[in-house]
């Protein structure tokens, strides 16, 4: 861990927003094919497969086996970054990626249930050419996530279970910029050369808790909270300048704090008859808490921008933001059900080239393959709009544009 630090840090705060993410700030929604197919509308209530984890603790005592899930989301984004001054162009900075979790639930009895959740609720990548003119601004960002999150679930009364968990996450992130038009101030230089380097690894720990109140045998809500997680790094940062540790080429030992924010959601399922159900969820994310990445070391001399100890400072400007989505499930015959849903998730924060946050727009669908009583198979896909975006960062303007397809396919077994 003391080899690859800061990136983590500096890649969760350049890559938060970018739309790799698909949710609003750098979070991850693709914890299941399933709830892809519905937009994710009321995943904290349903509970038709052990996915449900992620989303509310509380929702396994509804399961009467031991029950697996185990899902793989490929999201494949299309991000075009132009710049309005320079006439240039940077395409796709955001590559494909893929996205396993796994969940299994183990009931107890009627009253006790315990459950354990491998899945990412953070996570991000863009790479911008290396030749791209603001490279000091843009780069390569890669921040990955993996939540470890165990969890039980008591019915209190016939209608109310109450869960709770905890998280622990292993991050790992790195980050590189370039001179680009920088370079023309330093002889010998290559717009394409690297400025620094940061790249690191950690474990954070969180909790998360949830109710589920089963109104009667077709209708329940769900109510579910997250708690912020701070990943506290150590590691080296690489500076290739000279210009913050005072020697070109210098690589420092250093710190950095990244807080992870907290994550709340209220959704509601409601079997209208024999085919036909209804869903809907609001979640609301804590992105007020990201304020700024300073990154801080004794070696960082002179420092960044002549402040001694700070090795980088970017400051963000973010506001907490609401996810809403509906969906609807129809159940063909035993073997078929299919759905569709729509969201809507509102920006997080002031758009950057390394975080063009926007409003994105969900459509979406999804079946379910009843095998046998015990063997389940869902796929999903979902259709993103991105709002087109003009921004502008240290005087230069820029545009964004872009969108997303999702695809996901999921097991369940029930043994």
């Amino acid at each position: 861990m003391s080899k690859r630090f800061h990136v983590t840090a500096l890649a969760v705060a350049a890559a938060l927003t970018s739309l790799q993410a698909q949710s609003a700030g750098f979070q991850v929604a693709e914890h299941s094919a399933s709830g892809l197919g519905r937009a994710f509308a009321g995943e904290a209530a349903i509970a038709d497969n052990a996915a449900v984890l992620a989303r509310n603790p509380a929702a396994s005592i509804m399961f009467k086996q031991r029950t697996f899930s185990g899902a793989l989301s490929i999201v494949d984004p299309s991000i075009d970054v132009d710049s309005v001054d320079r006439d240039q162009h940077a395409k796709d900075v955001a590559p494909i990626g893929i996205v396993p979790a796994g969940f299994y639930i183990q009931p107890v009895n009627d009253k006790l249930a315990f459950g354990l959740g491998v899945f990412s609720n953070y996570g991000v990548t863009t790479e911008y050419d290396e030749s791209f003119h603001a490279g000091s601004l843009a780069g390569e960002t890669s921040l990955i996530t993996v939540n470890f999150n165990p969890s039980v679930a008591y019915r209190v009364t016939e209608q109310l279970s109450l869960g709770a968990g905890i998280s622990a996450i292993f991050a790992t992130a790195e980050l590189n910029r370039h001179f680009g038009d920088l370079a023309l101030a330093v002889p010998g230089a290559e717009p394409s050369d690297k400025t620094i380097k940061l790249e690191g690894d950690t474990w954070g720990f969180g909790w998360n808790v949830g109710a589920l109140f089963e109104l009667n045998d077709d209708n329940r809500f769900g109510l579910s909270y997250r708690s912020q997680t701070d990943l506290d790094f150590e590691g080296d940062f690489t500076d290739y300048t000279g210009r913050i540790t005072g020697a070109p080429n210098n690589t420092v030992p250093g710190d950095l704090t990244v807080v992870l924010p907290a994550i709340a959601e209220f959704s509601g399922f409601h079997q209208l008859d024999n085919q036909w159900a209804v869903h809907y969820s609001v979640q609301w994310t804590q992105y007020s808490k990201f304020e700024e990445l300073r990154a801080t070391s004794n070696q960082c001399n002179p420092g960044y921008n002549g402040s001694a100890g700070l090795c980088l400072l970017k400051e963000e400007d973010y506001d907490d933001t609401f996810r809403y989505a509906i969906g609807t499930t129809y159940n063909v015959n035993p073997q078929w059900t299919i759905r569709g849903g729509y969201a809507f998730d509102e920006q997080a924060g002031k758009p950057t080239l390394s975080i063009p946050d926007t409003d994105r727009n969900w459509f979406t669908a999804g079946a379910t393959y009843n095998y046998n009583a015990d063997l389940s198979f869902d796929v999903g896909l979902a259709y993103l709009i991105a709002e087109e975006i003009s921004f502008s960062e240290e005087g230069q303007n820029f545009e964004s544009s872009g969108g997303a397809i999702i695809s996901a396919a999921q097991a369940n077994y029930r043994f």
